[in-house]
């Protein structure tokens, strides 16, 4: 078995023994996660939610020896000092469980998930409910640790299901977390938006980065003046690959300015005319405040989450 095979089926067991074990965790936004941190004057781990969950070290007596060699050989975890940490973190989302980076997600390729994951799926369960055409393909862009695509999946079990990435452990991820959700009808890809894949689409998903990150991290920065770069590609790239009938769902945020919103003023020429039909509304109107202290934000009066439905008609 390869290092990499054998790393994914370690990742996999362990999902497996977490679910069997009742392990259940939210993650939280990471000032909150900083904020539980500060309660505590040393973070130790006590059980597995602290290890998974939180992100906390732990000692080694928490594991058998033999199951530690193993999860240290397939990179789950690592040393710290005296202790141990692990490197992956597990997060509960409509009763499944997905493998992503842990705390703090420092490195440049770190694979994201928060309440942007939720709400993500929320909203792209609330599509299909009211969709009543039919979805016989489906393409998850940006799909991180493949949230997007597992739901879309589980809710569609018939179609197929693209979960594509430019981050080579985000697709592999994916594939740790499909398999564990048991789902046989998604297929990861890498890919640069939908550079690598051909054809139309019933629905498009997408959850990218919407952050001016001075450390342009992946999972984080958007590109552009205040991070909406991707996610007005993502618009322009996918409308013309929706078939009739076919949806774009885009979960993102939006840099305020003055009152306005730059987002939109770009979005409404691609999207205005009889071909397609489109909605756009705020699901939160301020989040990640502590964003507007770091440079680039200056003139930024509020960070907003939106949902940018478009349909195509003709």
């Amino acid at each position: 078995m390869s290092a990499q095979s054998f790393a994914d089926r370690t990742l996999l067991e362990l999902g497996r023994r977490l679910i069997a074990d009742h392990y259940h965790f939210v993650t939280p936004t990471p000032l909150t996660h900083e904020r539980v941190y500060q309660r505590l004057a040393t973070p130790l781990a006590k059980d597995m939610r602290d290890v998974f969950g939180w992100s906390m070290p732990f000692e080694h007596s928490l594991f058998p020896a033999d199951e530690l060699a193993d999860l240290e050989r397939a990179g789950i975890v690592e040393r710290d000092g005296a202790l141990w940490r692990s490197a992956v973190r597990w997060s509960s989302l409509e009763g499944m469980l997905f493998a992503h980076s842990a705390y703090p997600t420092s490195q440049t390729d770190a694979i994201f998930f928060g309440p942007d994951s939720y709400r993500f799926a929320q909203l792209i369960v609330a599509h299909l409910q009211r969709c009543f055409e039919p979805v016989r393909r489906v393409v998850d862009i940006g799909c991180g640790a493949g949230v997007g695509a597992l739901i879309a999946a589980r809710s569609r079990q018939e179609a197929e299901v693209l979960a594509v990435d430019i981050n080579p452990g985000a697709l592999r991820l994916s594939a740790v977390n499909t398999e564990l959700a048991g789902l046989n009808n998604v297929a990861v890809y890498h890919s640069d938006v939908l550079g690598s894949v051909d054809g139309q689409f019933d629905l498009i998903i997408a959850n990218p980065p919407y952050m001016n990150d001075s450390q342009q991290r992946a999972y984080r920065h958007g590109g552009g003046a205040l991070g909406e770069g991707l996610s007005l590609r993502i618009v322009r790239e996918s409308l013309p690959r929706l078939g009739l009938g076919a949806s774009l769902v885009l979960y993102t945020g939006v840099a305020m300015v003055a009152g306005h919103d730059p987002f939109l003023e770009c979005v409404l020429p691609l999207v205005s005319g009889d071909a397609f039909g489109w909605t756009y509304r705020e699901l939160d109107p301020d989040v990640f405040g502590e964003e507007l202290l770091k440079p680039g934000y200056e003139w930024v009066e509020r960070i907003a989450v939106v949902a940018l439905t478009v349909t195509r008609r003709h």
